[in-house]
């Protein structure tokens, strides 16, 4: 079985095909093609409101590619979807219905609580009794999901993001609002939280701690880290760190999300794995063919 998952960011526009291997009761999810492409839909948003036409036309000419791409692999089902700066834009809903009519391609843009939805999906072999909180910081928006032994017990949305941050036009009164929530129902009511990050800034910051992959990593840690990016110019940042250019402007504002979620919720440490959107997708994808084929 292949599946197709299209992840439209407001930093970057992401899409895998992944080939699922069924032997003995198992299945493995083996990634056969990534793509991610730097399209910051959010520059255009969060400043103006909509998607500019250079932007737009860049756009189209990917899910052009993109779709041309499922073809010829000859998925057997795929999703596309679009997160807080096509919701958020004017004319996002105008440039999805022309990848329809162009390319029949056929885009969803999702709410946050969906987003993080999806995400949960490809969460479930971390947990275990204790207590996490999920922080997901993406471009235009942060998702958190709660769990205590394995059950989810809530989840919020908020409009704070790395390009939003980046851009200054994250709000104050929304920060507030994020700290009231993560005091009142996490530091107030819980002893001990474990924090796992996702998103593609905390990944690449996860790189410079030392750590091996599925190990933990402290708070004071991820602080170091960031202080150390931040002593970087930007042109250091990609010539030196080897960042992606549109990588290198976001990720200090990405970790002071992480960092500043960290201690209003009062949780010291963070695993780290990578996975993402994408990856819950390809769930939610394997669980509607399965669906399909027994029906």
């Amino acid at each position: 079985m292949k599946l197709a998952a299209i992840d439209i960011g407001s930093n970057a526009i992401r899409m895998q095909i992944t080939h699922v291997v069924t032997y003995k009761g198992k299945n493995t999810f083996k990634k056969v093609e990534y793509i991610r492409f730097p399209l910051r839909l959010g520059h255009d948003v969060f400043l103006l409101g909509r998607i500019s036409q250079a932007s737009e036309e860049k756009f189209i000419k990917l899910m052009e590619a993109f779709k041309m791409l499922i073809d010829l692999y000859e998925v057997d089902d795929f999703y596309a979807c679009a997160t807080s700066a096509m919701r958020e834009s004017e004319n996002g809903l105008e440039i999805v219905k022309k990848v329809k009519q162009k390319h029949g391609l056929e885009i969803n843009i999702i709410d946050g609580n969906l987003e993080a939805e999806l995400i949960n999906k490809s969460l479930q072999s971390l947990l275990d009794e204790r207590s996490f909180l999920h922080i997901d910081v993406g471009g235009g928006s942060t998702e958190f999901n709660f769990y205590i032994n394995r059950e989810k017990q809530m989840s919020r949305s908020f409009k704070i993001g790395s390009v939003r941050s980046l851009e200054k036009r994250d709000n104050p009164d929304i920060w507030n609002e994020m700290k009231v929530w993560l005091e009142e129902n996490i530091k107030k009511r819980h002893e001990k939280v474990l924090a796992i990050g996702t998103g593609g800034n905390i990944v690449k910051a996860y790189d410079y701690s030392g750590k091996k992959p599925g190990n933990s990593v402290s708070i004071k840690k991820l602080k170091e880290i960031k202080q150390y990016i931040e002593g970087f110019s930007l042109e250091d940042r990609i010539s030196y760190l080897l960042l992606n250019p549109d990588r290198a402007d976001v990720i200090v504002p990405a970790l002071n999300i992480y960092i500043t979620a960290m201690q209003w919720s009062h949780a010291t440490s963070m695993i780290v794995p990578d996975i993402g959107l994408k990856d819950g997708l390809m769930h939610y994808l394997y669980e509607r063919v399965v669906s399909k084929i027994e029906n």
